[in-house]
């Protein structure tokens, strides 16, 4: 089932015995239990039918017996297992979906693994019950994902806003949403968030951050290039060198990318490179820029950056001092 779907079913008051909430992302883990925790129950009923534990502090038998309770003056009763990928042979539970409680709601958050999906644990568990696996986002797909939960919140954003948010965040969703419900205490709904807002209200620079380097570097625009990288060398712990390379590499291997492809209108090259058609623009003018062969050699500089930074051929040049060069190797 997919989050929408386990939403809508407990919002209908349509719940399953046993919840295996499993994968990388713990953001969506966390909302469904967090529902289930916070609305299956009222407050009264609460005290004598809800259980919260942590998959350390107890063993699969006396988990069952908690799950075959009934519960007291009420229709249900919740049990939720935080850090159950702790829980010590999970597979044990085996036996209890061949009998489990109706009335109880045994939801297990199994954060930042994957259950094996081949087990006859997991396949019966999906046929009683509800598996549902949390993916970590690809980084493309942030700026999307951020416009969609503006909108459920009733706001629009740029695709330039969106992709700063992307860039500056990663792509941990809870900090994002963190950092989005700062954004928007102070503005009005139905507002469209711009780069100018989230400078203002985050602290994100709309004119020296990552993406804006990589615009200045597409466009081998030197002055904002080094106006940039100066910058991050004057504030080396909000933009390390890692994080510079982690954005760029990508990008100039898109910019490779469309140079090799015969059909390069804005709908193919957007499906391809996994971007936005509004930033298709971006890489057909990058194209023109730099050669296959300056290219290739740029790619090779970064994973030579990326080892400097991490030690590797370099005992004392600091972050700062590498960004300088690596950025004058890019555009010479």
């Amino acid at each position: 089932m997919t989050f929408e779907q386990i939403l809508t079913d407990l919002k209908n008051k349509i719940y399953r015995p046993i919840y295996l909430l499993s994968g990388e992302e713990p953001f969506y883990i966390d909302e469904i239990a967090d529902y289930i925790e916070k609305n299956t129950l009222d407050e009264t009923e609460k005290e004598f039918n809800q259980t919260v534990i942590y998959g350390k502090d107890i063993d699969i038998p006396t988990l069952v017996n908690y799950a075959k309770r009934f519960p007291m003056m009420s229709n249900y009763q919740v049990i939720i297992v935080k850090e159950a990928q702790e829980l010590d042979k999970i597979e044990e539970l085996a036996p209890y979906l061949d009998n489990m409680q109706p009335s109880t709601l045994l939801v297990l958050c199994y954060k930042y693994k994957k259950v094996d999906g081949r087990t006859s644990f997991k396949k019966n568990l999906e046929k009683k019950g509800v598996f549902f696996e949390s993916k970590k986002l690809y980084d493309n797909q942030l700026p999307d994902w951020i416009s969609t939960y503006l909108k459920q919140k009733n706001y629009q954003i740029t695709p330039n806003a969106a992709k700063l948010l992307a860039d500056f965040l990663g792509n941990d969703l809870q900090k994002i949403v963190n950092e989005i419900n700062k954004l928007i205490i102070n503005i009005p709904s139905q507002t469209a968030i711009t780069p100018e807002l989230i400078e203002e209200n985050i602290g994100i620079s709309k004119d020296f951050n990552v993406f804006e380097l990589q615009k200045a570097l597409g466009a081998k625009d030197i002055v904002k290039s080094n106006q940039i990288i100066n910058y991050f060398a004057s504030n080396p712990k909000e933009n390390p060198l890692v994080k510079v390379i982690i954005i760029l590499y990508p990008f100039f291997n898109k910019i490779l990318t469309f140079q090799q492809l015969a059909d390069k209108s804005q709908k193919n090259a957007a499906s391809v490179l996994g971007i936005s058609p509004f930033f298709v623009k971006d890489f057909e003018e990058a194209s023109k820029k730099y050669s296959t062969q300056k290219l290739f050699q740029i790619i090779s500089i970064l994973r030579e950056y990326d080892l400097k930074s991490k030690g590797v051929d370099n005992v004392s040049t600091s972050d700062g001092d590498l960004m300088k060069e690596l950025v004058y190797k890019i555009l010479h």
